[in-house]
């Protein structure tokens, strides 16, 4: 399926308030709402349309420190791979891990309260995982730009 420019406008409506209804959907982009209704199902059935999610705000939840990790595992073999993966899975302070090309194997994205908090995470999880070779912490100080959404229009 090829998303048209009115499904476009759905998906960009539906990334900024998901919580948007079908009628008021229908009202911003000027169609009907039967329609609108049909486009969304197909866009979900189809699989451009992935989850509803809602996002929370961090610093709320007294997590404020955002940590990037660069992370090189000691043998580049399937098995270290595997490993490392279904560690990660698991640690909840993981929120992205991406399999990168350069000069480390993986890149992380880390939530936590404070420095102490990952001083315990790196230690006592990161560290420990025992195909971890080497890993480089780069602190957010700023953030400039921060989106969850794909420009669809």
């Amino acid at each position: 399926m090829q998303p048209d420019l009115t499904d476009r406008k759905i998906m960009d409506l539906l990334q900024t308030d998901s919580q948007l209804t079908i009628k008021e959907i229908a009202s911003r982009i000027n169609l009907s709402v039967t329609p609108v209704h049909e486009r969304i199902r197909k866009l979900e059935k189809e699989g451009i349309i992935d989850k509803y999610v809602c996002l929370l705000n961090r610093r709320k939840l007294g997590k404020a420190l955002v940590v990037y990790c660069n992370v090189t595992l000691d043998k580049q073999r399937k098995e270290s791979f595997e490993d490392f993966n279904q560690a990660i899975v698991k640690m909840s302070e993981v929120l992205e891990c991406s399999v990168v090309s350069g000069n480390f194997d993986y890149m992380l994205k880390v939530i936590v309260e404070d420095a102490e908090a990952y001083n315990q995470f790196y230690q006592h999880k990161l560290s420990a995982l025992k195909s971890v070779l080497h890993i480089s912490s780069y602190f957010v100080i700023s953030e400039i730009k921060y989106t969850t959404g794909i420009s669809v229009v």
